[in-house]
């Protein structure tokens, strides 16, 4: 199986019980080892008090993509920390997209860089995330 395959069913398996990306929306793009790239439209109820994207939605976005980009190797990996850092307003019905990339991996611990923008190319929003490695795979794979 090549790396692009497993990336690939590991996704599968993690997009079939992932209700929380599926019920916003989301898009899974593109993936391959250590990446992913989602897309989430904003619809009406994603908007805060101001009219714009709600920062928690932006933010469920990129982890999202973490999520999928840390999980391409089949290996059960969860969040250790993440932060992000909002640059510009999600508007209503503009199509987000978060590519995640891998800068780090060396031993159960990771470290990836998601990038949001906007319709336009813009810059939304910058979110690293930590993860770590637990026991366990997406999928049983063949050994031969």
């Amino acid at each position: 199986m090549t790396p692009e395959e497993r990336a690939q069913r590991c996704a599968d398996a993690m997009w079939a019980t992932d209700e929380a990306s599926q019920a916003l929306g989301m898009r899974i793009e593109n993936i391959g080892p250590g990446t992913a790239t989602l897309t989430m439209q904003v619809r009406k109820h994603m908007l805060n008090g101001h009219g714009i994207c709600h920062g928690g939605m932006i933010f469920t976005l990129a982890d999202s993509a973490f999520a999928f980009a840390c999980n391409s190797y089949n290996r059960l990996t969860v969040a250790h920390s993440n932060q992000i850092t909002y640059l510009a307003p999600g508007q209503l019905d503009e199509v987000l997209t978060a590519k995640a990339t891998e800068i780090a991996r060396q031993g159960r611990s990771g470290t990836y860089d998601v990038t949001v923008t906007g319709d336009d190319h813009r810059q939304i929003a910058l979110f690293r995330g930590l993860s770590r490695e637990i026991s366990g795979t997406h999928f049983e794979e063949d050994t031969e």
